[in-house]
């Protein structure tokens, strides 16, 4: 077993925590209680979404609760105290215009400024290094799941598809020139590929001099590490730098149920072991290269995260090394992110931001992830409360 490095302490809930106020720890406490209710957290991932499309007064409970404790705000600017409030923890921010699923142009160039105005508010704040983008924020789903099965287009969709292609590069030359990288999120199995051909092609104009584009690479499926590989090889030859956020996965309950139901093959590991271990030989592949990759360890996983310190140790990397980031979603793992950065690592919290009724995807994946994931929101709940007992509350 790779044992832990001595400089990085999760136990210490008092650095853990030491940003929330007593009354802002004990509302975390009942909404995790909450969370840690398995059938109320999947009756609410139903009726939540319905009740906004229904016109239901439910936005001021959800802005109350979930929004509170997992987004920055529903403008950029109400993010700005968020951001200063962590950055006193040596925590940066990676921030996320939380709109997605969206099918008109209209909609499509909204979102590509909103992304640029937060690439130049990254900038003017300097303590945000990243922006988080996802395609189906710029693009119809409809047209990435033709692409991605690769039927051929008519001359609507290449136009179409030409003007995303262009909004993301509108947005990529913004952040290159503002010296802010741009991480691009995984999507569904069923329309990867145009994301992946589009960000590699970004990261090719890019990434020469320093990671400005980032790919998400998904290790809950079982082609990626051997997909994350080969790529690599490919930017060695082309001579750029290859950029990687590593994450296990959002949509693995979604990817098995359309598997059964179309009868293929699910692209999904056959078992957490096994995507643990690809998970951590990711780490490994990329700390090895570490001089040619940049990649940012986004995990709530424990022992990945105290991995990615043994692998940096053994190869006698600095805590700050450039090419090193660590992250964690805001709201969550608040003992992993601030008990890395207290020891010196290069650590983000992932903070979405926008309408409340925009952001309910993202906040349905959230508690999802909480009931689907053993123990994730038990373990949440037993880091609270030890602080709360620490303070006596």
């Amino acid at each position: 077993m790779i044992a832990t490095a001595p400089r990085v302490a999760l136990e210490n809930t008092e650095i853990a925590f030491a940003y929330k106020s007593d009354q802002e720890l004990k509302k975390a406490e009942w909404l995790f209680s909450l969370i840690n209710n398995n059938w109320m957290m999947k009756a609410g991932t139903i009726f939540t979404p319905l009740a906004f499309k229904m016109g239901l007064p439910v936005k001021g409970l959800v802005r109350a609760t979930m929004f509170d404790q997992f987004c920055g705000g529903e403008k950029l600017d109400d993010c700005a105290s968020v951001i200063q409030k962590l950055q006193g923890f040596n925590v940066h921010t990676i921030l996320d215009y939380g709109v997605e699923a969206k099918e008109s142009e209209t909609e499509f160039e909204k979102a590509t400024m909103q992304f640029i105005r937060g690439i130049q508010f990254a900038k003017e704040s300097r303590h945000v290094p990243f922006i988080s983008v996802k395609v189906t924020g710029l693009a119809r789903f409809a047209l990435l799941e033709k692409l991605n099965a690769r039927m051929s287009l008519n001359e609507k969709e290449k136009k179409e598809w030409e003007a995303v292609r262009a909004r993301l590069e509108r947005i990529c030359k913004a952040a290159g020139d503002a010296a802010v990288a741009v991480m691009i999120d995984a999507e569904e199995t069923w329309i990867q590929e145009p994301v992946d051909f589009l960000t590699m092609e970004m990261m090719a104009q890019y990434n020469k001099e320093k990671p400005v584009v980032y790919n998400t690479i998904q290790l809950y499926r079982h082609d990626r590490l051997a997909y994350m590989k080969s790529i690599f090889e490919m930017t060695r030859k082309d001579g750029f730098i290859y950029a990687l956020k590593l994450v296990r996965g959002a949509y693995m309950e979604k990817e098995r149920k359309r598997a059964r139901q179309l009868r293929y093959s699910s692209p999904i590991q056959r078992d957490k072991e096994s995507c643990d271990r690809e998970y951590n030989a990711a780490i490994e592949f990329c700390i090895e290269n570490i001089n040619h990759i940049s990649f940012c360890v986004a995990s709530h996983n424990e022992f990945s995260n105290l991995c990615a310190v043994r692998f940096a140790d053994k190869k006698g990397l600095p805590v700050n090394h450039p090419h090193l980031h660590f992250s964690q979603l805001f709201g969550m793992s608040d003992h992993v992110t601030f008990n890395f950065a207290h020891a010196g690592y290069n650590v983000t919290k992932y903070i979405p931001y926008g309408p409340v009724q925009d952001v309910v995807p993202y906040l349905m994946r959230r508690a999802q992830e909480n009931t689907s994931v053993g123990g994730m929101s038990s373990r949440e709940l037993m880091m609270i409360r030890k602080e709360l007992q620490r303070r006596k509350i």
